[in-house]
């Protein structure tokens, strides 16, 4: 005899239906606070761009000393972002995020105790390691997110990359409002407060991360062999990903790191206006990551990265001209000059956020692929795309020191990014062209639509029918 359930009892539906708001709920918790955190550690991962001129000012360091100290700190940044996504993978996010954000927070404090050029780049190196929270936020948010939502939800925890312009906000009025003073009779003002405000920030997160977000976390690569997680990383697509990822996050991560001191060298301006316009370029290309995940998902990942290539090639192609004119020797052995040309800073802050814009938009493609191709290796295969696109970011902020100093061009720094950014597009398009060209054989020597053949106006008969294959 069937047994009705109790009034009280919930019927599976029901349970169903509380599991969903459960699941629902906990999600929400996991994209919230791991962006949050995520944010935060980017802020700190490159607040060397602002904090940058004041420590030249004290330790008396050049330009290029400078470049490696932000350099060490992307460098750290990038090791380990395949281990970190692999291990998120198999203990789950929660824990990971948790103890990025303590060991971050007292990186962050030590900085402030640097009394020495070895030491300011030992420590950055050691802050770096912020950095490497981006692939295990990516695994974490992977195992929560449904696959229709993937695209937004990674785009939108990667849009804590807007982090990067937090220090320039808060940075600048920080450093000239506090220096000189002394708090707790151990804390110096000046540039030395931002890492321990950050710290404290940072401590804050961590007890938030653990205490909020769903004790029962998700792992989907619990109990996989780790060669069975590294399989795919044998695989020339995945390192074709992580070259995209180099020129629209690691020359995001450098350009923003650069950017204060090449408009304070070039343009004459003060550090806080320096930060700002800086930070125009910065927003966007982190609060469009979340619309270029959304795009991903609606049009396909490859066509957003043509658009965004497209973008990248032009607004580099005009900022690394440099200024200057033609100059015509007359045969009476006068000379004249036209057609001069000047980059003003208006027309730079304009192109720079044009092509801020458009890495936004691609680095979330280029993560749109990722779960598409590799639904169970997130960890891994985003780990070494995270890798090599920040290592990206450690060599080239050198690299734009070395070419000015070898050409003499501040405006070097937009060819080497023109070229990095024109190799990844012809190797992207010549990719396409072959897999369309294997589908589709029979058109690989057509530029153009055949033609459709006429149809009679009668219907043919068995006898009048023309075999398919005499067709021309």
């Amino acid at each position: 005899m069937p047994v009705k359930p109790a009034p009280d009892d919930p019927t599976p539906d029901e349970t169903a239906a509380g599991q969903n708001s459960r699941d629902d709920r906990g999600r929400t918790r996991v994209l919230t606070l791991s962006t949050i955190g995520f944010t935060v550690m980017f802020a700190v991962w490159l607040m060397f761009g602002i904090l940058g001129k004041p420590i030249s000012d004290e330790f008396n360091l050049s330009e290029v000393q400078l470049s490696w100290i932000i350099a060490a700190a992307v460098l750290n940044g990038s090791l380990w972002r395949l281990p970190a996504g692999i291990v998120a993978d198999r203990i789950g996010g929660r824990r990971v995020m948790t103890a990025m954000l303590l060991l971050t927070a007292l990186a962050s404090f030590l900085v402030s105790r640097a009394d020495s050029y070895p030491m300011l780049l030992a420590l950055a190196f050691l802050v770096g390691f912020a950095g490497n929270s981006f692939t295990a936020g990516i695994a974490w948010n992977s195992a929560w997110q449904p696959r229709e939502k993937q695209g937004f939800a990674l785009g939108l925890f990667g849009a804590g990359n807007v982090g990067a312009s937090v220090t320039k906000f808060i940075g600048p009025p920080l450093i000239a409002g506090t220096a000189g003073a002394t708090y707790l009779g151990v804390i110096e003002g000046g540039w030395r407060l931002v890492p321990v405000v950050y710290a404290v920030l940072l401590l804050v997160l961590a007890a938030a991360t653990w205490f909020l977000t769903p004790r029962r976390d998700r792992v989907p690569s619990h109990g996989t062999p780790l060669r069975e997680q590294l399989e795919p990383l044998k695989q020339i697509r995945v390192w074709r990903f992580s070259l995209y990822y180099v020129a629209v996050f690691g020359a995001y991560v450098a350009l923003a790191a650069w950017l204060p001191t090449y408009y304070m060298n070039n343009y004459d301006v003060s550090l806080q206006t320096a930060a700002y316009l800086t930070a125009l370029y910065i927003f966007p290309a982190s609060l469009l990551r979340p619309v270029g995940g959304s795009l991903s998902d609606r049009l396909g990942a490859r066509r957003v990265m043509y658009w965004t290539f497209g973008l990248m090639l032009l607004s580099t192609g005009i900022l690394m001209m440099p200024p200057g004119h033609i100059v015509v020797d007359h045969p009476d052995g006068t000379q004249t000059s036209h057609l001069a040309y000047q980059l003003g800073i208006v027309p730079f802050t304009v192109l720079v956020v044009l092509l801020g814009c458009a890495m936004g938009v691609g680095k979330a493609a280029v993560y749109k692929h990722i779960p598409e191709y590799f639904p169970r290796q997130v960890g891994a295969v985003g780990g070494l795309v995270g890798m090599l696109g920040g290592l990206g970011g450690f060599f080239l902020p050198p690299m734009f020191a070395y070419t000015k100093a070898w050409t003499g061009l501040p405006s070097s720094t937009f060819l080497v990014l023109f070229i990095l950014t024109a190799i990844c597009a012809v190797w992207m398009h010549l990719t396409v062209v072959r897999m369309l060209h294997g589908e589709s054989p029979q058109l690989a020597d057509h530029f153009e639509k055949p033609e459709p053949v006429d149809q009679p106006t009668a219907p043919a008969t068995a006898a009048t029918r023309v075999p398919e294959e005499a067709r021309e």
